[in-house]
């Protein structure tokens, strides 16, 4: 008697996928078409391949400073010579008018200058490990402190591109660790409300009503004029970190309160209580992971928030000061109409914000529809 043959198993449908999915890859699936929020994503995922390795993508020194160019209007780089590929900046030289005593600069159109991909620059460390003096962009046979100013240069003469370069790694980084410091007190303070409830949730709710009633801008004025001035960058840096992100919890604390005052009385809460699990192991091995995928939406719209909180403080004197870096730092040199009319290019810095804050926003948004897959 011949052997059956065995036929392969069939593929399962897309039913049957969607039946047997995680909550995740579910998630995944409806992000996926989500075509602008996948873009956000890539946009997002260029500023931090930015902030992680500003050294690489800036020309020069943002702290190499010169007044012989400064206030220098953004260089044009030319793809082509004739028809020729051959990117180059043509040289500039500036010098004082002496009537109305301000610095005027010419293009030397005779004498080229070739712009290189990974060309040689000032030594720094990749990833604060491997010692190069590679760049992004460069120029050949010359200086880039010295000849290559793609967005031009503030009143020091600092190169504004590597300044904007590093300035994405303060204000990225302070909108991470803010949001990370916010949103632990947020699910702490807001579970042990929810799940204990009692004296101990009117205590943490009064809290919250109070933080929400003070006026930011003074609260924020006032806390700045505390911070002494002979601290360091990376001492005041920590400082307006910690005071964004404890401005900041109370919203997402409100709101894990909720959750946790309709979970607590699920029977999986209650078996857990009945096995012998202690309260932090309830609220974090099983309460918080039944409404992580909102926790993630709550994050990606507080991490914009941040971003422009630190921009204002700093942009009104009242966060980061120089030397430090930061969006917010960059702006203070267009803080009159004077100045924009002028030197329109230090206003530059404001787009990287509104590119950021928008992808941000929209990402914010693909994920909380991803968050419900089975809707329409």
């Amino acid at each position: 008697m011949a052997e059956r043959a065995i036929e392969p198993a069939a593929a399962p449908s897309i039913e049957e996928r969607i039946y047997i999915a995680s909550q995740w890859r579910l998630m995944w699936w409806r992000f996926r078409k989500h075509k602008v929020a996948m873009v956000a994503a890539v946009v997002l995922a260029v500023f931090y391949l930015v902030a992680l390795n500003a050294e690489f993508f800036a020309t020069s020194d943002p702290r190499d400073s010169a007044s012989k160019r400064g206030l220098m209007p953004p260089q044009r780089i030319y793809l082509f010579d004739g028809w020729k590929p051959s990117p180059h900046v043509f040289a500039v030289s500036g010098e004082r008018n002496m009537k109305t005593f301000k610095r005027v600069y010419t293009v030397d159109r005779e004498k080229k200058i070739p712009v290189r991909l990974f060309a040689r620059g000032f030594e720094y460390k990749f990833l604060w490990l491997i010692p190069t003096d590679r760049h992004f962009l460069g120029v050949k046979n010359a200086r880039a402190e010295e000849t290559l100013f793609i967005l031009g240069t503030d009143m020091q003469g600092r190169d504004l591109w590597s300044r904007i370069m590093y300035g994405t790694r303060v204000s990225l980084s302070i909108g991470l660790v803010g949001v990370s410091f916010a949103l632990f007190l947020g699910i702490m303070l807001g579970g042990i409300s929810g799940f204990f409830g009692g004296w101990i949730d009117t205590v943490i709710q009064r809290s919250i009503e109070i933080l929400r009633s003070i006026p930011t801008i003074p609260l924020w004025m006032g806390l700045a004029a505390a911070l002494p001035n002979d601290w360091s960058v990376m001492k005041i840096y920590f400082a307006i970190t910690i005071i964004i992100s404890l401005l900041a919890w109370t919203e997402l604390a409100r709101v894990v309160r909720g959750r946790f005052l309709s979970l607590r009385e699920e029977d999986f809460v209650t078996a857990a209580e009945i096995s012998g699990a202690g309260w932090l192991r309830i609220i974090f091995r099983h309460m918080v992971p039944s409404f992580a995928s909102h926790i993630i939406t709550a994050v990606t719209l507080a991490l914009p928030a941040m971003i422009i909180s630190e921009t204002a403080l700093s942009f009104l004197n009242l966060g980061l000061r120089p030397p430090a870096i930061s969006w917010g730092v960059l702006l203070q040199g267009a803080q009159n109409v004077q100045v924009i009319a002028i030197t329109p290019w230090l206003m530059i810095p404001a787009l990287p914000v509104i590119v950021a804050i928008l992808a941000y926003n929209f990402l914010g948004d693909g994920i909380r529809d991803a968050a419900d897959p089975y809707s329409q």
